[in-house]
């Protein structure tokens, strides 16, 4: 018997204007997978079961409609047993209907019970009690490719059809995810693995492949791809958002977030991120990167006044009169503020800060070794 999926659609069909088109979307995501599909729609999900296995795409909406298509199924789709469908034939009895006709004790006697139940339950004259499906916690993923590509960005065409499948499996369990893997796989070679970061969680096709095709057009093969796989995790809740008439800041925020994704997907998640404070009072080390759509945490910050615009290294200064010369002589106006720390990890300083003003009115973040004759070094700009 062919693979398939039962759904119970009843709860549905005023959301999606009914059965017909209900159907019509279903096939349409099916078909995106690469998949042809046979679709029946009945009363029992025995009854719509046994009308796709026959290979009868039809919609009813009735008992009666579905008795009189029932009673022209083959047997074989009723029961699965080689003796007993021998034992049917030579009696003459080819459909579901026919099978009706004769007496139900001698049947049961004959065939066993379990057979007369199917057709009680496919006719729905009895319920028929089901297991619901729980969609998994992961998504993994693997499609063969028809021929070796050379090519990463050829990949993009098969990698649709399983983010296709990635999406549906997140609308199931109404959540998205914030990266995904995917691992182009090579004969006689190790994989190469593509991950893909979001800056903020989402289950789209099309979001994906913008950002899978910014870094397929930068990834360079070093052996063809005979296969691909998709693989995601931790999954985050994400439920449908209400549109809004106006465009407004969310709107915007959302933008911004899509265009930081796409630049990490094509410039590295290193070259593109956030950047936060953090407790640690030698400069060099009071920041830190932030990943797309994280926030500082409140107390995440050094002591201090500090500039925004660091100089990395510092810039040794002139000296006129042991005073700090850049151009023109600089005012001290603050300090010192002595930063002695790092003693444990070797990168131990030892320096008295001041703020001083330039002559062409910038305050300038200044700084001298303790204990020593080194002189003068520029470390920051105020804005």
């Amino acid at each position: 018997m062919p693979d398939g999926i039962l759904a119970e659609i009843e709860g549905s069909l005023r959301l999606f204007r009914g059965s017909a088109a209900m159907v019509e979307r279903i096939r349409a995501g099916v078909d995106q997978m690469g998949l042809t599909p046979t679709l029946a729609v009945a009363p029992t999900a025995r009854g719509a079961w046994w009308l796709a296995s026959a290979g009868q795409e039809i919609l009813i909406l009735d008992r009666a409609a579905l008795e009189m298509a029932l009673a022209t199924l083959p047997i074989a789709v009723a029961c699965d047993r080689p003796d007993a469908l021998g034992l049917m034939h030579n009696i003459g009895i080819t459909t579901i209907g026919e099978l009706r006709s004769l007496p139900r004790e001698g049947v049961a006697r004959r065939f066993g019970q379990a057979l007369l139940d199917g057709l009680e339950q496919a006719l729905g004259r009895v319920p028929e009690p089901r297991n619901f499906f729980a969609p998994p916690l992961r998504f993994a993923a693997k499609l063969e490719l028809p021929g070796e590509v050379t090519h990463a960005e050829g990949v993009l065409f098969a990698a649709r059809r399983l983010l296709v499948q990635l999406e549906g499996l997140l609308a199931a369990r109404q959540a998205g995810v914030r990266r995904f893997l995917l691992i182009l796989l090579h004969r006689n070679a190790n994989p190469t693995v593509l991950d893909l970061g979001l800056a903020s969680p989402g289950r789209e096709v099309e979001r994906f492949m913008r950002l899978l095709r910014e870094r397929l057009s930068a990834c360079k093969l070093a052996k063809p791809i005979e296969a691909i796989r998709i693989e995601a995790e931790n999954f985050v809740p994400l439920h449908g958002e209400t549109v809004d008439l106006f465009e407004g800041s969310r709107a915007e925020s959302e933008a911004w977030a899509r265009l930081v994704e796409r630049l990490q997907a094509r410039l590295g998640s290193k070259a593109v991120h956030g950047l936060g404070l953090h407790s640690e009072h030698r400069p060099e080390r009071a920041w830190r990167a932030l990943a797309a759509g994280e926030r500082p945490l409140r107390g995440d910050e050094s002591a201090g006044v500090r500039p925004l615009w660091i100089i990395e290294p510092p810039r040794r200064l002139k000296e006129k009169g042991g005073a700090p010369f850049d151009g023109g002589p600089l005012e001290l106006l603050v300090g010192p503020e002595r930063i002695e720390s790092g003693w444990w990890d070797e990168g131990e300083i030892a320096r008295d800060y001041f703020i001083a003003r330039a002559p062409s009115a910038a305050l300038l973040w200044v700084f001298r070794e303790r204990g020593t004759t080194s002189g003068w070094y520029l470390h920051g700009m105020f804005a």
